[in-house]
């Protein structure tokens, strides 16, 4: 990126980041509300210069331990009262420890975050708009995972949750609005990913891509209303990092340049801020390909050990979205094309994860 705002992680009001890898420094105001003014202020520095511009906005909310501005919060107060029997667990806005709170009380600030959030892009669009720019910008939203255990499981029809590869850990909205192409509404069934991006957006501003592997693929003829398939599957994969510190990893660079700088609510091995750990891989073995995985294709999607005695399992989610019938014993030749593919899929991720790729 040529210019940045960032944090380490997730954040809440008033923000502390980084500009330009700067001295941390709080910037006051609601955490969306102020990432969206960041984004305006950049996107309005490349419309004085005449340059085209690619603005990447990731929001801090809704991540637990939520808070909400009043206004917001004063919108939720008649949530069903039968949801303050119930108790989610989530993180301490005072500790910034594990706690126990009504889920009533914990969707009330969620709640108030997502609104939030929501009246920031429509800030941000409306700005667009004001400025002339909104006809001919391609603009892209979507969520990052599934709904966590903090959201209580209120009304998702799909199986399990956040940091889970079925349909709950990894289905997510996805919008786009481009209305100089994209004239009428309308709803697309092809399955796509973040990793889609890069391919979609350099065959939209005609730059080459680069000569590696590349998971995603070009979406731009899904925008102009002529693609009704996907060419490959989409591979999720929970991999076990945990295992790599028993081998000895070489790291990156020296643990205290990765040490966190922009704190957290939320404690993490009882500090505020978030640390990373970036080793090379130490070579491939067995316990590399654990984890569990599932492969999405147009219609078909493979789960392979996703929770205890789960397995191998197939399920059409065209008709069966909510993943509760297993077909892999009905259908063993998709079954084993797909654990073929997701196996290729495996081997692919683990070469770029040995740096084979980036030569």
């Amino acid at each position: 990126f040529h210019e940045y705002v960032s944090h380490d992680n997730f954040y809440e009001m008033d923000p502390v980041m980084s500009r330009n890898g700067g001295p941390p420094e709080k910037l006051p105001g609601e955490g969306s509300d102020v990432t969206i003014n960041e984004a305006i202020r950049f996107i309005g520095g490349a419309k004085d210069a005449g340059k085209p511009f690619l603005a990447v906005v990731w929001f801090g909310s809704p991540h637990e331990p939520y808070s909400g501005l009043p206004e917001d919060l004063a919108l939720y107060y008649n949530l069903p009262q039968e949801l303050a029997g119930r108790e989610v667990g989530l993180t301490s806005n005072e500790t910034g420890r594990p706690t126990k709170r009504p889920l009533r009380d914990v969707l009330r600030e969620r709640y108030a975050e997502i609104t939030a959030m929501d009246r920031a892009i429509g800030k941000i669009r409306k700005y667009l708009g004001d400025a002339g720019l909104r006809d001919n910008t391609v603009f892209w939203y979507c969520g990052d995972n599934g709904n966590p255990r903090s959201s209580g499981h209120t009304a998702s029809p799909l199986r399990a949750e956040k940091g889970h590869v079925y349909e709950g850990g990894i289905r997510v909205p996805g919008v786009v609005e481009w209305p100089a192409v994209i004239r009428e509404n309308r709803v697309s069934q092809v399955n796509s990913v973040t990793s889609d991006f890069l391919p979609t957006l350099c065959s939209l501003a005609v730059v080459s891509m680069p000569c590696r592997p590349i998971d995603g693929v070009d979406l731009s003829p899904l925008l102009r209303g002529g693609m009704d398939s996907r060419p490959k599957p989409i591979g999720f994969w929970r991999f076990d990092s945990k295992q790599l510190s028993k081998r000895n990893p070489k790291p990156y660079i020296e643990a205290s340049l990765q040490q966190g700088t922009t704190p957290l609510v939320k404690l993490m091995g009882n500090i505020a801020t978030r640390n990373f750990r970036n080793v090379h891989h130490p070579g491939i073995t067995g316990a590399d390909y654990g984890g569990p995985r599932s492969f999405v294709d147009n219609r078909y999607k493979l789960v392979v050990d996703a929770g205890k005695g789960s397995g191998v399992e197939l399920f059409d989610i065209v008709e069966d979205r909510a993943e509760e019938k297993d077909i892999s014993k009905e259908k063993p030749e998709i079954t084993a094309a797909l654990q073929k593919q997701l196996r290729e899929w495996q081997d692919s991720v683990l070469r770029s994860l040995m740096e084979e790729d980036y030569q």
